[in-house]
Formats: C-alpha cells, sequence, structure tokens
C-alpha cells in the first residue's frame, strides 16, 4: 500500500504493527515521507513515550512551536524538532479537540492502544485528501485510492450511482467517490473507530456559512488584511529544505511572491507556465513580477503534445477523471521545480475565499433576474446573447445561468456542469433516487447571495475538485504546496467584512487589490483575468480530434454505453464543426473514458 503512493513520500518509510488489547483485531500503519521539516528526527510512525499512542501524518502544522511551548509547560517531553510530535501530546492533551489548535494542513491517523480506537482527522478545507474504506470489520485509509486497491479483496468497480453526479459537478462531490465503496472524509472533520463502530464529526464550517450578524469592527480592513496576509505567507515559508512559489502573473501569485521578498534574505525561487498560443499564456505578466522582485525564474512552456503524453499517467495520479486541463502544466510545472526546490508557495484559495470569479459578480442579480417579464428574460435578452460569438463566452454562461431559479443547481452550472434536463438528454444511466442526490451544504436563504456562493466555493469546488488536483499534481511530481490565501484565521477575518470588500460592482477580491496598492504595479491589478486556461477548445477541432473521437465513439470505448448514440453525435459535431463550445463536457467525457481503461473498469 505504501509503496503505491511512493511519489508521495520518496524520502523515508515506516510501519507500525501491533493487534488491540483484547487481541481481537490488528493494526497496521504506513508512512511514505517528504522530508520538509526536522530532517533527521522526523520518521513515523511516530509515538509518545510509552508508545501507546502512535500517528501517521501527511502535512505541515504551521503553529506547532507555539503548541510546543504550551505542551512543554504542560509536562510533556519533546524527543524531536518536527510538528508531527506536537499532534501526538496535543491528542494526549486534548483528545479529539486537539483538531481545533491545529493551524495548518493536515490528514493523519492515530492509533490509542488504551483506548482501543483510531482517530481519524483531516484539515479546515481538505488541503490534505484521506479516503476510507470500510468492509467485513476492516477499516481502511490512505492519501490516495490507489493504496486502498492494493489490498487483498479490495476490487475497483465503478459507482454508477455517482455518475450523473459527475456530470452535474464535473466532479463527484464528497462523501462518494468513483470506487464503489471508498469515500472522502469530508475536510474539517475527524473519524473515531474501535470495536463498537465507527463515528464522524464536524469540527469545523467555513463562516461564510453562517449569518453575518454584524460586521467586523475594524478601524482599517486593508490593513489589517495584508497584515494577516503576511503572516500567512511568512508561517508557510518555514522549510529546512529548498522552497519556491509558482508565479502566474496574476494578482494571487504575484502578491505571494511580493509578500515573500519581504522575507527571505535570498531571491524567491519563481516558476511559471504558458502555452505557445499567446493568447492563453501569461508568462509576460509573470516575467514583469519575477524580474520586479528580482526572483529567480524559471518558465516552462506546454504543448498539445504534453497533454496527451501525460493526461493516462494523470488520471492515475488522480484515481479519478482529470477534470481540468489545466492540471497537465501544473504538474509538468511540478516536476519542472522539483529539480531545484520541494515546496511551493501557490495562490491557490484566493478566488473561492476573496470572490475572484465573474459568477461571484453576475449571481448576485440572479433573483432579479428571474423578476423580468418572460418576453424580455426569454424571448429578447437570452436569443440575444445566445446568437454572440465564442469571445463573449462569459456574458453567454452569465445569461444561461441567471435564469436557473434554484441556487443548488445554479452554483454548479457557473463552472459548465450540466443541468439534469441536460443529463437526462445524454444519460442512458436512470437519475439517482431523491435520497441519494449529492447536494452542496444548504446555507440560510436570508444570507447574502455572495456568501451563499462562496460557501459552496469552499465546501465543494474547492476541496473537491480544486485542491485534489493541486494535492495530486504536486505530489505527483514529489513536491509539497502550500496556499496561504487558505490560512483559517485570515479566512475568518475576510468573512466577518461586508461583502463590498470583496466584491464591489464589477470589482472582484476589492480588499486583496487595495491591499496590493502598495507592492504591485498597476498592469498587474487592473489586467483582465485570464485563468489557468488550456486551448482544449482549438485542440479538439484540430490536432486531437481523432483521439477524441475514438475514445468516445471508437469500438473500443468503454463508457459509450452511458451515452445516447445520437446525443453524443450532436455535442461531438456542434463542437467540430465550430457552432458551439463543449469543451468542458468534452473533456469530462474523454476523461472519464481514460480513467476506466487505465483502470480496466
Amino acid at each position: 500500500m505504501t509503496d503505491a503512493i511512493a511519489h508521495r513520500g520518496p524520502d523515508d518509510v515506516g510501519y507500525f504493527e501491533s493487534v488491540t488489547a483484547d487481541g481481537a483485531a490488528r493494526v497496521g500503519l504506513g508512512h511514505r515521507r517528504l522530508s520538509i521539516i526536522d530532517l533527521s528526527t522526523g520518521h513515523q510512525p511516530l509515538g509518545n513515550a510509552d508508545g501507546s499512542v502512535q500517528i501517521v501524518f501527511n502535512g505541515e502544522i504551521y503553529n506547532f512551536e507555539a503548541l510546543r511551548a504550551e505542551l512543554t509547560a504542560r509536562g510533556y517531553a519533546f524527543r524531536t524538532r518536527s510538528d508531527t510530535e506536537a499532534i501526538v501530546h496535543a491528542y494526549e492533551a486534548w483528545g479529539t479537540e486537539c483538531v481545533a489548535r491545529l493551524r495548518g494542513m493536515f490528514a493523519f491517523a492515530i492509533w490509542d492502544a488504551r483506548r482501543g480506537r483510531l482517530f481519524l482527522a483531516r484539515d479546515r478545507f481538505g488541503k490534505k485528501p484521506l479516503f476510507v474504506h470500510a468492509r467485513n470489520g476492516t477499516l481502511l485509509f490512505a492519501s490516495e485510492i490507489k493504496a486502498l486497491l492494493q489490498f487483498p479483496g479490495v476490487v475497483p468497480r465503478v459507482n454508477r450511482a455517482v455518475l450523473w453526479d459527475y456530470f452535474r459537478y464535473r466532479y463527484v462531490p464528497a462523501p462518494a467517490t468513483l470506487f464503489e465503496g471508498v469515500v472522502k472524509l469530508a475536510p474539517g472533520s475527524w473519524m473515531l473507530c474501535d470495536a463498537s463502530g465507527t463515528s464522524e464529526s464536524r469540527f469545523y464550517l467555513p463562516p461564510d456559512g453562517a449569518r453575518l450578524e454584524e460586521a467586523l469592527d475594524c478601524p482599517d480592513p486593508v490593513g489589517r488584511f495584508l497584515e494577516l496576509l503576511d503572516e500567512s505567507v511568512r508561517i508557510r515559508m518555514m522549510s529546512d529544505v529548498p522552497f519556491g512559489a509558482f508565479l502566474s502573473g496574476g494578482i494571487d501569485s504575484s502578491a505571494v511572491v511580493a509578500l515573500m521578498a519581504r522575507h527571505s534574505g535570498l531571491p524567491v525561487k519563481t516558476f511559471s507556465v504558458g502555452f505557445a498560443e499567446t493568447a492563453y499564456s501569461e508568462l509576460r505578466y509573470a516575467s514583469s513580477i519575477a524580474e520586479l522582485f528580482r526572483t529567480e525564474h524559471h518558465e516552462l512552456v506546454v504543448s498539445q503534445a504534453h497533454l496527451l503524453e501525460h493526461l493516462p499517467a494523470l488520471t492515475r495520479f488522480r484515481d479519478a477523471p482529470v477534470a481540468e486541463p489545466s492540471d497537465i502544466p501544473i504538474y509538468l510545472l511540478s516536476r519542472e521545480a522539483r529539480r531545484s526546490v520541494k515546496m511551493v508557495l501557490t495562490g491557490e484559495g484566493s478566488d473561492e475565499v476573496l470572490g475572484g470569479y465573474p459568477k461571484h459578480v453576475y449571481d448576485r442579480y440572479a433573483t432579479a433576474y428571474q423578476r423580468l417579464p418572460h418576453w424580455l428574460s426569454h424571448g429578447l435578452i437570452e436569443p440575444s446573447i445566445g446568437a454572440l460569438p465564442y469571445r463573449f463566452r462569459r456574458a453567454k454562461t452569465a445569461i444561461v445561468n441567471l435564469a436557473i431559479a434554484s441556487r443548488a443547481q445554479r452554483m454548479p452550472r457557473w463552472f459548465g456542469a450540466l443541468t439534469d434536463e441536460a443529463c437526462a438528454a445524454l444519460l442512458t444511466i436512470p437519475p439517482p433516487l431523491d435520497g441519494a442526490r449529492t447536494e452542496p451544504l444548504s446555507i440560510a436563504d436570508g444570507d447574502s447571495p455572495l456568501r451563499a456562493i462562496l460557501f459552496f466555493d469552499q465546501t465543494s469546488w474547492l476541496p473537491d475538485n480544486l485542491l485534489e488536483r493541486g494535492d495530486r499534481m504536486t505530489m505527483g511530481a514529489s513536491i509539497e504546496a502550500r496556499m496561504p490565501f487558505l490560512d483559517h484565521e485570515l479566512v475568518a477575518f475576510v468573512s466577518g467584512l461586508p461583502d463590498s470588500w470583496r466584491v464591489r460592482g464589477f470589482t472582484t477580491k476589492r480588499v486583496l487589490r487595495l491591499a496590493m496598492r502598495r507592492l504591485l504595479p498597476a498592469r498587474i491589478l487592473r489586467r483582465p483575468k485570464i485563468g489557468f486556461r488550456v486551448p482544449v477548445n482549438e485542440w479538439f477541432r484540430t490536432s486531437m480530434r481523432d483521439y477524441l473521437l475514438e475514445h468516445l465513439s471508437g469500438p473500443g470505448s468503454r463508457t459509450r454505453e452511458y451515452y445516447r448514440p445520437a446525443e453524443l453525435q450532436r455535442v461531438l459535431q456542434e463542437h467540430i464543426d465550430g457552432r458551439q463550445n463543449h469543451e468542458k463536457l468534452l473533456w469530462c467525457l474523454l476523461n472519464l473514458e481514460i480513467w476506466q481503461r487505465e483502470y480496466s473498469l
């Protein structure tokens, strides 16, 4: 099982085996280590003084030195300099409540021999993964599903019950996965397992899920935000090995690099990726930031040939269909960065916390749009916008989605997922029963539309898609990624501000833009959002056309039975002819097929 995830920890391996006090059950822990902190004494599994508590841990705890001081004052003796040992003694001191004291990213398992129980926990936003498989009295857990599949008797099967969810979201929302019998532990949750069974509890929900009763009384929100972001960057630079940053040239990664430069005595190592198609490439912006802050800069250009070469392998890294085309450049950039560093800081999470997508502007007007007379919205506006060329894709997306009355269905649609009606037209598989459907976590109707959609982003889109992508693609290259914008103390501050500090008018991430006036040039603050887009739209019409058709409708296709032939052919032909852009749907179809081929499903 540990060999299957050796890429996550190429530096060390360790095991612990025991039996329960009554001899009725066996216990085994395995660990692969990527050494970042305490290189000499951080071996795992790691135990307490008498060995009755044992831990395997993936992640970083940024406040471990403060925890260490507090626990030392309580009488606990430390044998290592690792953050792992701080978790062990925190568990001894506070039990399951220890998770509330951890500032960082983590997935860990603690075996408590005295209590005869296993304690599993996952960080607040789900930066680190944790999968579970329970069957016939055996509970298995791992950082990646591929490790579970090594256990005797665990046979990989397609979880057909969630195929509708896959197309409704473009990923499978927690707790389900596409593998039958394998589930994700939800972000901000822990699980206890003992002789009486298992129980789960959620110790954290993003504060945007609660009604803002009273805004924070802060005389200088911009200054305080900058202080918290600066601290978040600084503590994530904690490392005993070389590190750097991913730099796109957008405001998020540029802000991280600017703040890193404050705290680094050496030039920050920065890494950027671009495309031969200049309309999709941000290298010129990244280069200007690298020059401004005098970083040690590295660039990589990705082509369609890279996609064809690496896509099957990335499906195996992810143990799932590759949800976003940008997985490929992120993996290749991680592999390039691994030549000189073992850890990077990224701008991931800024959009989902601060409101950085066009949908965060448009969704606020959904109720008003739905109150328009039918002749105006459906008879005039929608046909007129629908007839516009592709370059107006954001306006076209906005009008289609604003008409969806159900908030639960509208939120995933902003990212190009299928409606229930579109799923019914395409899929031969019957829809799940109402009780079996996966829906985003609810939010009070009286809360603001912005907080509602950010809460969905933070509890579904972010952990089940973007953070999953970031973890698998970086760890696939044996490199760790840290995300300053997802520090829970920073998130709590931002959530306590009035909405206008995040989105006002058509200005997104307003508090960040105001804070960065002190550090970044105006050309970076004002430039349009490109996003980390890969030109598969064009590739599917040209160089990847035959590859796409062979996988989806060729005789070797494993998934074509899922689709109504006429509807599949319509979608393919419309895209190839250039009449419609179905790149997101076609990407989902293609990667589901590749996933099934890779796992012989």
